[in-house]
C-alpha cells in the first residue's frame, strides 16, 4: 500500500551532542504531539506549527536545543 501524504511543515529540533537531559527533553517534546492529538488533531494538520510553536520555545528555554521548521 502506498501512501502520499500532502506537504506539511515539522519541526527539526537539535541538541548538542551528549546533551544529559536529551531524553527528558523529548518526553516533553513527544508529549506536545499527545496532548494535541487528544483533540483529534493530526501533526499533519496545517496550523500545528502555530499552534504549538509557542510551547516548543517554552521547553526550549528550559532545555538546551535548536529548531528550524521546515517543509516536507
Amino acid at each position: 500500500m502506498k501512501v502520499i501524504l500532502p506537504k506539511h511543515r515539522e519541526f527539526l529540533i537539535r541538541f548538542e551532542d551528549g546533551y544529559p537531559q536529551e531524553a527528558e527533553a523529548w518526553e516533553a517534546l513527544n508529549q506536545i504531539v499527545k496532548d494535541y492529538s487528544v483533540d483529534g488533531k493530526s501533526v499533519y494538520s496545517e496550523t500545528f506549527i502555530e499552534d504549538n510553536e509557542d510551547k516548543v520555545k517554552a521547553l526550549q528555554e528550559k532545555y538546551d536545543f535548536t529548531y528550524e521548521i521546515i517543509e516536507k
